[in-house]
Parts: C-alpha cells; structure tokens; sequence
C-alpha cells in the first residue's frame, strides 16, 4: 500500500470511527460529553434503571458503563446494569432523552432525570418543573403529539430547530 492509500484508508477509518457519536448527538441528549470509552454519554451519568424503581434517581459509576447505539450509560449497581443489557429500549428514555414537552412542540430541549414520568412503562424527561406542571394538564396530547413529532425531528441537529 502506498502512502497516499495508506492516509486514505486512515483517514476513512478515523471518520467512520467518529461517526457514531456524532451522529448520535443528534437523536440523543448527550450534551454533557463523553464517557471514557469515547462515547457520548446518556442521561448525564443517571443510571436509567433507577428511575424505574422506588426512589429517587441514581447517579451511575463508569465502572458500570453499557453502550446502546453508539451512546454510553452508566449504572449504579452490576445488577442494573445487567438489566439494562438484557433489555435496553424498556429502561431508555423516550425521545432519546429529551424532553418530551420541548419535542412536542418540534425542540430538542434537555431532559432533566428531576421531572420525569413513566407512563405504560415509558420513562419521559421535562427540562424543568414549570414545564412539568404544564405537561401534567394533558399528559395523553403532550405524548401523542410528542410521538407524531419526534419521527420529523430525531435527525434534525439541535441548533436547527
């Protein structure tokens, strides 16, 4: 292989490399980073499997860090983790962790694990109590129309919309 094929075929491998994770920060709330497997990270650093049990949120351990679609999560017990892995999309936030109100009205905005909902077994994030509050008059529209929206905006960059 010659030199200029040797810097092609790197500089390909680099791109796709990077691929994932920028690509992923465009359907997923990682706004706060990247774990140290180079990825960006979930619900920043919240294990997601706590917010389905009684208590408040966990705040995970990188020595528990499971990847799904190119985003890492981080869990605070081995048991959780194994959890997630048995079965990531029933602890995952909807919306990619956004909050399900800011996408109802076509924004990207970041969910806040401290106003958060599970309903049918879904877990969906507000950005804030005000937010919260206002979400809570129609629970049913905000979702519906949050789900009719999220499949026009889930690759749209944030600063876009």
């Amino acid at each position: 292989m010659n030199t200029a094929s040797f810097l092609h075929a790197t500089a390909l491998a680099v791109t796709l490399a990077l691929a994932s994770p920028v690509f992923a920060a465009d359907e997923y709330n990682v706004s706060n980073g990247f774990s140290l497997n180079g990825n960006p990270l979930g619900m920043h650093g919240v294990d997601p499997v706590s917010m389905f049990q009684d208590g408040a949120p966990a705040v995970g351990d990188a020595k528990y860090t499971s990847s799904h679609d190119g985003v890492d999560y981080y869990f605070s017990t081995a048991e959780a983790q194994q959890g997630f892995d048995a079965d990531p999309e029933n602890y995952l936030p909807q919306f990619g962790g956004f909050c399900a109100f800011g996408v109802f009205v076509g924004k990207k905005l970041d969910g806040d694990v401290r106003y958060a909902d599970i309903v049918d077994g879904k877990l969906y994030l507000f950005v804030n109590a005000a937010i919260f509050q206002k979400y809570q008059e129609d629970k049913t529209s905000v979702i519906e129309g949050a789900n009719a929206k999220w499949a026009e905006i889930v690759h749209s960059p944030v600063g876009d919309l």
